[in-house]
């Protein structure tokens, strides 16, 4: 791993082969000024665009190779990455079998989900708000998990399984933080009953939800068992640590706007050239 690298940011620990490349940044490391500060890496918050060009060439220096930088939508959309995939495409997750092209999503709340072959061929990053992972709109039980794990297969050799796909699941709001409403709970129970294990009364008929378990519940449907990072702990939660994590419904609380002003961290995988 390039010795560039922040050492605040993290670096999954998966047994990912030695071809895949992989890191999570945090808000350190960059140049934008508060409430921004100081690795923000998107340019739809409200920052200063010269600051996120320079966030992002620091990013990409750090890693040693290009980032491709989507148009998230929360939704299921799946893009195949490429030498000339531009940034600011509409989709919420991407897979590339090139190498030196890192599949990036940004998150300030959201779950990004990184997933890689076991032989190293193939990788992917997901943007799974509760939306997207729950599939909600794509119908048929398809949401941004299920389109990726298939776009990953599409790409892989023929006859992977999904016992040999790796994923790990990096920081987001933690379960002690998320509270939603009934129709949350209702869109993951209409696909997986179980579903309805990780939505924990709050009441007022809210309920606090465990976004990274409710994950993998949907990996595991799918037959992936190799699910590392995340584990709904404190440390985990982009809303319980603000010194690390940006947050958007943290921050929206603290600057009073309802906007969410707040910058956006990356989850990066790419495979070495």
């Amino acid at each position: 791993m390039n010795t560039a690298l922040h050492p605040d940011w993290l670096i999954p620990d998966w047994p990912a082969p030695a071809a895949v490349r992989a890191v999570f940044t945090s808000r350190a490391g960059g140049v934008s000024m508060q409430p921004y500060d100081s690795l923000n890496l998107g340019n739809h918050v409200g920052d200063v665009p010269e600051a996120v060009v320079a966030n992002r060439t620091l990013l990409a220096r750090a890693i040693g190779t290009h980032g491709v930088f989507l148009n998230q939508v929360h939704g299921s959309a799946v893009l195949a990455l490429d030498a000339a995939t531009p940034d600011g495409l509409p989709a919420d997750a991407c897979v590339t079998a090139q190498p030196r092209i890192a599949c990036t999503i940004m998150v300030a709340d959201c779950l990004p989900v990184l997933l890689a072959t076991q032989d190293g061929r193939a990788v992917a990053a997901a943007h799974a708000g509760w939306r997207g992972l729950a599939g909600v709109g794509g119908g048929c039980g398809q949401g941004v998990l299920e389109a990726t794990h298939a776009s990953l297969r599409a790409l892989a050799e023929p006859g992977l399984g999904a016992d040999q796909i790796l994923a790990w699941l990096g920081p987001c709001i933690g379960p002690s933080a998320f509270e939603v409403g009934p129709e949350v709970k209702a869109a993951f129970e209409a696909e997986k009953s179980q579903a309805g294990r990780f939505f924990v009364p709050a009441g007022a008929g809210k309920y606090l939800a465990n976004l990274p378990a409710l994950a993998r519940l949907r990996l595991q449907a799918l037959g992936i068992r190799q699910i590392y990072g995340n584990d709904g702990s404190l440390p985990w939660c982009t809303v319980s640590n603000p010194s690390r994590f940006f947050s958007h419904r943290r921050d929206a609380g603290v600057h009073g706007n309802g906007l969410g002003t707040t910058g956006r961290m990356a989850a990066c995988i790419w495979l070495d050239g």
